[in-house]
């Protein structure tokens, strides 16, 4: 058995007799992170429960369980094998794949797609408390009480957020958890899957694109991933649910900016990057306050702030 690296919620070991290699997974009581951050460990039986329903739609993106183990919240699956990195590691080397970007969405849209109003995922993810754990309370709650001057807009979000329930939400949904190797794309870590509002995983996804367009080479390059993201999913969503998520996502996108500078699970790329993480208060400060809730003014400021910057 070998130690992997990568997560701060789970102890995950590879296990191989040369014959077959195996990865296990296993849930932790506090999270590794410098901020206490406990959460409860039957999160890896709503991930088990998660890749069970996955399976069913998009089993090429899911990784299928080997077995389970609800007792200790560990679970077994086969690993991925070589040659596959994440989609973060590519971006950060400078790749900045459009075709990786519309499967990402395409994926991320197919699963808000066939779990809109699905009676079987709401009854299978009545996981708010987890949710709020995992997601509102140390990226929403904490955020606002370290930004006073936003904090009313942070909290109100959060009370909103949790009262939503719309479709099954991955909560996870970043370049860090997509594994890539050629065409497949197989997405990882679902462990905060919660029924409520789709909104999230967008905002989540386009706020890393978002914020790594900051410390990358080529950040306009990297940007426009974020807008084919956009109108990638919302084409294989559909007009009429666009016109009910847009603004939400795009409201959600600037409270995550800050989340990641200010919450209790601060970006690494960005740690000691003052200058970049006071690009990220100001345009928060900015657009939050004015509700600027439309994706492509926000775009559009969030571009012209960079060029300025690299000028």
């Amino acid at each position: 058995m070998t130690p992997l690296a990568g997560g701060v919620s789970s102890e995950i070991f590879l296990l191989e007799d040369n014959r077959r290699k195996l990865v296990i997974k296993q849930a932790l009581p506090r999270l590794k992170v410098q901020d206490e951050w406990q959460a409860d460990v039957s999160r890896n039986q709503v991930e088990q429960r998660f890749i069970r329903y996955a399976q069913k739609h998009v089993p090429q993106n899911i990784l299928p369980l080997v077995l389970d183990e609800h007792e200790n919240c560990f679970f077994v699956m086969e690993f991925l094998g070589d040659g596959f990195v994440t989609w973060k590691e590519q971006l950060l080397a400078g790749g900045f794949d459009l075709n990786v970007a519309r499967v990402a969405a395409q994926l991320l849209a197919t699963l808000h797609r066939v779990s809109w109003d699905d009676a079987v995922a709401r009854q299978q993810f009545s996981t708010g408390d987890n949710f709020s754990a995992l997601r509102v309370h140390p990226y929403l709650i904490t955020t606002g009480m370290r930004n006073p001057l936003l904090q009313k807009y942070f909290e109100i979000e959060a009370k909103r957020l949790l009262a939503t329930q719309i479709a099954l939400v991955h909560g996870d949904f970043s370049p860090k958890n997509i594994m890539i190797r050629d065409e497949r794309l197989v997405l990882l870590d679902h462990e905060v899957a919660w029924f409520g509002d789709p909104a999230f995983d967008l905002a989540f996804l386009l706020n890393h694109l978002f914020l790594k367009s900051l410390i990358l080479g080529d950040g306009a390059a990297c940007l426009e991933l974020a807008r084919v993201v956009w109108r990638e999913y919302f084409e294989n969503l559909g007009a009429d649910r666009e016109a009910v998520l847009a603004p939400r996502v795009s409201r959600l996108l600037l409270m995550l900016m800050l989340a990641r500078i200010d919450g209790k699970s601060p970006v690494e790329y960005l740690a000691g990057k003052e200058p970049e993480r006071q690009f990220v208060r100001s345009f928060v400060y900015e657009l939050l306050p004015a509700e600027t809730h439309d994706f492509e003014k926000i775009f559009a400021k969030w571009m012209t702030r960079l060029t300025a910057q690299w000028k």
